[in-house]
């Protein structure tokens, strides 16, 4: 496997890049920025898409977890789940916007596409925190509706396109649920394989892919009538852990970090397409807008990997801070 590398600039070329990529303090960078959420460091990389070259650090709340772009795509927000707080910060200007402290536990996010509802997963604390949003509230513009019992260590989130629905995955005891948005009520809990992490619905909302970080497959559920129905288990390879669709609603990409590969699913049929490299425990990903190239967290190898999608290759690495988690940038494929 042929892999490119950063070649290294001279100093002087480097201050000048990183002068011309910044501009004035606060202003709108020339290039949109891609930031990378390292856990253990409680920070945020911000890294230059064109040199992929780290350029700074935004310092978040305790053992971070997880990033989400707002739905309108002005703020890019951070969970930090034992910091008990959200880090909001401009996609655009790489800016600290706001911080609001006491939400409790926040490990995953998600806004529901109408942005009414904002959603967390108390990983440590097994609960799911239903918040109305409010932006007109400077103050408080997250006012708690509900907190609903989600044993054991509810992990990721997914909301239908109509915002009505809610799929939460519970890692420790092997099983998915679906709540209702409106009254926060359960809908169905089914159990799957072994300890589910991220989960994806399909754009026509009738399929919930489950993957299966205790094994080595993802799980296709038909999800249209009152109680789900197991269609498929799709080998995909170990440690099968998180989904980052391509942008063309026709496939959808999963991250297998034990196995250090990417797989495309093609979602007409469920089935593997193609094999991606995916070194140093591929985690989350996101795609840019050229739907051409990949960018994944290597967990374990504490970089941000580029892999070329059509020859499966990785292009470059670029070193961040340790266990990069979440990946962002306004550049990026529809989702």
């Amino acid at each position: 496997m042929l892999t490119l590398c950063t070649p290294r600039w001279p100093r002087a070329l480097a201050r000048l890049t990183l002068a011309a990529f910044l501009g004035l303090s606060g202003s709108v960078w020339a290039n949109k920025p891609i930031f990378v959420l390292n856990s253990l460091d409680a920070d945020i990389s911000v890294i230059d898409p064109v040199s992929f070259t780290q350029l700074k650090r935004i310092p978040t709340g305790k053992e971070p977890h997880h990033l989400y772009m707002t739905p309108d795509e002005k703020s890019l927000i951070v969970a930090n789940a034992l910091g008990d707080s959200l880090t909001f910060i401009d996609p655009r200007t790489a800016e600290v916007q706001r911080v609001l402290q006491g939400i409790v536990d926040p490990y995953h996010l998600r806004f529901s596409p109408d942005m009414k509802w904002f959603i967390t997963a108390a990983n440590r604390l097994d609960h799911v925190d239903f918040y109305r949003w409010v932006p007109g509230d400077a103050a408080k513009p997250l006012q708690l509706v509900k907190r609903v019992p989600a044993p054991k260590t509810p992990s990721h989130l997914f909301i239908d396109s109509k915002s009505t629905l809610l799929y939460v995955s519970l890692q420790d005891s092997d099983e998915v649920s679906a709540f209702g948005l409106s009254d926060q009520q359960l809908r169905w809990k089914i159990k799957v394989g072994k300890m589910p992490a991220d989960i994806y619905l399909t754009p026509d909302d009738k399929h919930l892919l489950v993957a299966l970080t205790g094994d080595s497959v993802v799980e296709v559920y038909d999800v249209q009538g009152a109680q789900p129905r197991l269609l498929k288990r799709l080998p995909t390879g170990k440690g099968a852990h998180s989904f980052r669709a391509l942008g063309d609603k026709r496939h959808v990409f999963v991250s297998n970090r034990a196995a250090n590969t990417i797989s495309k699913i093609q979602l007409s049929d469920f089935t593997v397409v193609a094999e991606l490299p995916g070194p140093g425990g591929p985690d989350d990903m996101d795609v840019l807008a050229d739907g051409k190239t990949l960018l994944v967290t290597s967990r374990w190898g504490g970089k941000l990997t580029m892999i070329d999608i059509e020859k499966r290759q990785v292009l470059r690495k670029v070193k961040v801070g340790k266990s990069p988690h979440g990946v962002w940038t306004l550049d990026h494929a529809p989702r």
